[in-house]
């Protein structure tokens, strides 16, 4: 069922314009429900409302209201900076054209085509415009793009625009595995039921490779750290690969059978969410680090710590044990992410199981623009604990 497929999975589609130029009442269109509140009332919606749904020739999306871009509010600009950060994470941009005025539309439609979004020009409100030919030719002249004209209160265009919409869609056919088992082998998952793990439930990334590996045909075993060795004894041939938890990397490398495979949870979200190249010479810059140096650690998600909280405690710990107590470590959760990166000397971000793709390539882009190396917990946990070169990925 759409419902049921995460969110971080989901295509992102951002509509973005003016105040009033449509975006609220086109979304409700589309959905076919009030998803945002519509009023005549300049900047009614004041923070990016957000609504999963499933399109023809889509699937499974997430479309995401805007505020205006042109809100002159007493917090107009704090609501634009939060549109503007909605990008990071947007895969498709519609932009509206409402009226005459296109010039500032069409510097909006430029601002976001240069962060290499695709991004499709729409003239909102097609069943009042009268010059609607001479407008449509006029978008197209500046966007270099046919708009497309669309109506939420006759429906005119809609399915024009999710043919548009979809001739963008990214048809991820990728798995989390990718290449590291075969339909028919055994794969042991090893987790640990520690604080971190909620009760009577597994977490994000062990539930979405488990439910991948079943899918595959494969044969999962779990087991958490202090069974491994009683579970590997039962074993009759050594299974094909072996994910682990990226805190207990160390034991379960110490005893996992010579022809294994082994790899963490976070390791692989790292290269199915990110840039596995890149965080691998962010690992291998780490390892050259000293006592001075100054680490971002970015979470995805924004729980509540717990004891022993691997991004909190156990990574901070493990660095200072490395590289020496002197080092700071600044920790940011959620969407906080520092537009400034330079004061840092390397960043460390988490498996980002809650983001999107592109929300993880976005940020890798803004880190190598600064020219800041980043890296994964997984393959950071991998190279402090002297294993990354015995770790597949």
């Amino acid at each position: 069922m759409a419902h049921q497929i995460p969110t971080s999975e989901r295509q992102h589609i951002a509509f973005l314009g003016r105040c009033n130029s449509g975006k609220s009442s086109l979304i409700n269109c589309i959905c076919r429900q009030q998803v945002s509140i519509v009023s005549d009332i300049s900047g009614t919606t004041t923070d990016p409302v957000i609504k999963a749904v499933e399109l023809p020739n889509l699937g499974a999306v997430v479309l995401i209201d805007t505020p205006g871009l042109d809100d002159i509010s007493s917090l107009g600009q704090q609501r634009i900076d939060r549109t503007f950060k909605i990008l990071n994470k947007a895969d498709i941009a519609v932009v509206l054209f409402s009226d005459n005025n296109i010039e500032t539309d069409a510097h909006l439609y430029a601002q976001i085509k240069s962060k290499g979004i695709p991004t499709i020009p729409a003239i909102s409100k097609g069943d009042c415009i009268d010059n609607i030919k001479q407008l449509s030719q006029s978008v197209a002249n500046l966007t270099h793009s046919t708009p497309v004209i669309v109506s939420a209160k006759t429906g005119e265009g809609i399915d024009d625009l999710i043919k548009s919409l979809s001739a963008f869609a990214n048809n991820d056919s990728r798995l989390i595995t990718q290449g590291l088992c075969n339909d028919g082998d055994t794969v042991l998952l090893v987790m640990p039921q520690d604080a971190q793990a909620p009760k009577g439930r597994l977490i994000k990334p062990q539930v979405e490779t488990l439910r991948e590996l079943l899918d595959r045909g494969c044969n999962v075993m779990c087991c958490t750290p202090q069974n491994l060795e009683q579970t590997l004894s039962q074993l009759v041939n050594p299974p094909q690969l072996i994910i682990t938890d990226s805190q207990v990397f160390s034991s379960v490398h110490h005893l996992k059978p010579e022809k294994s495979l082994l790899t963490s949870f976070s390791v692989l979200f790292a290269r199915y969410k990110g840039d596995i190249d890149t965080f691998i010479a962010g690992a291998q810059h780490l390892l050259s680090l000293n006592n001075s140096a100054h680490i971002l650690i970015a979470e995805a998600c924004s729980h509540i710590p717990q004891n022993e909280d691997i991004g909190r405690v156990k990574l901070p710990r493990l660095l200072r044990k490395h590289l020496g107590n002197e080092i700071k470590i600044d920790i940011v959760g959620g969407n906080d992410f520092p537009e400034d990166l330079s004061p840092y000397d390397l960043i460390i971000h988490c498996g980002a199981c809650m983001f999107n793709r592109q929300h993880v390539i976005s940020r890798i882009s803004q880190a190598q623009k600064q020219n800041v190396p980043i890296t994964n917990y997984g393959i950071a946990i991998a190279a402090l604990t002297g294993i990354l070169p015995a770790i597949s990925y």
